[in-house]
């Protein structure tokens, strides 16, 4: 039980048996710690709640008022942190979802492996692609991806809609051709680029103070896996234009260093999509809550 709804507990407890004794016999506790969580919500409301004697103690008039409103709200706080309780014991099954290649196997390891902890008897059975899968023809609950699906009919639920994309480079990278001053000097450089879909994304986005700029770039390597382009980003071959959640460990250690900060990346913002509201089960709902936690910056 919560430290407040103990202490409210244990003053009713102590107006029905009229007994400091008693009601720590009752609930397994000293005289001394009734005697302090009495103190502790007299002090907190400003009042006495009891009239002491050397044998027993009575509720004032305030006492009395107070009380009796309270063991109203009491049950029903009561019946809330049980029910709350009762839902992380029983919140079991299955969930299958589709992540991102890159995230899935970094961040995303991490944070299922938490999820996995905090309810045991849930499993989990993931699908790890950079491909926007199919709801309505494969075994998925849900979709974890950046940006808004092409399928309008998907049911959007936002997890870090602020996200960006970041230019970055390792730093033996800088070391060798330099940092560019301006997104416009990427054609002096080797960027690592990304596929999905058979289509090249070499026409990368930045904005400043409303300005927007699109910069065509090329380079001698270019995958439709995120996590390879963000391999040879951290080997030093070239320049990647990746999501931010996807490299925020290696920018805080710095093996990875941020290019042209004074230009802000395209947004990225990472969603959870699944096909139907009525699909969003206590456990979808679990997830979501818990990665919303866990993503804040």
């Amino acid at each position: 039980m919560l430290k407040g709804l103990q202490d409210l507990h244990i003053l009713l407890e102590t107006a029905r048996q009229g007994s400091l004794s008693n009601v720590a016999r009752s609930m397994d506790m000293t005289p001394a710690a009734i005697s302090a969580a009495i103190k502790r919500v007299e002090q907190q409301l400003g009042t006495a709640l009891f009239v002491r004697s050397t044998r027993s103690l009575r509720l004032t008039p305030q006492g009395e008022q107070y009380l009796q409103q309270c063991e109203q709200a009491l049950t029903t706080l009561t019946h809330a942190e049980a029910q709350l309780h009762s839902q992380q014991a029983t919140l079991q099954g299955q969930l299958q979802l589709s992540l991102p290649s890159d995230l899935g196997r970094h961040q995303f390891m991490r944070l299922l492996d938490e999820f996995l902890t905090l309810y045991p008897q849930v499993s989990l059975k993931l699908q790890v692609s950079d491909h926007l899968s199919n709801l309505y023809r494969q075994p998925l609950d849900l979709l974890i991806r950046y940006g808004v699906p092409p399928d309008s009919n998907l049911i959007l639920l936002p997890l870090v809609p602020d996200n960006h994309r970041v230019l970055c480079a390792a730093p033996e990278y800088v070391a060798r051709h330099g940092a560019p001053n301006s997104p416009l000097e990427l054609s002096q450089h080797n960027c690592l680029c990304f596929m999905l879909a058979d289509r090249l994304h070499n026409r990368w986005q930045f904005s400043r103070a409303g300005e927007v700029l699109s910069v065509e770039v090329s380079g001698d390597r270019s995958a439709d896996d995120g996590e390879m382009v963000h391999r040879w980003a951290l080997a030093g071959h070239g320049i990647a234009y990746k999501s931010r959640l996807d490299v925020a460990d290696d920018l805080a250690a710095g093996r990875l260093v941020p290019l042209c900060q004074a230009w802000q990346g395209e947004a990225a913002p990472l969603n959870m999509l699944v096909p139907d509201r009525r699909q969003l089960s206590p456990l979808i709902k679990a997830l979501r809550q818990f990665l919303l936690q866990r993503l804040q910056p």
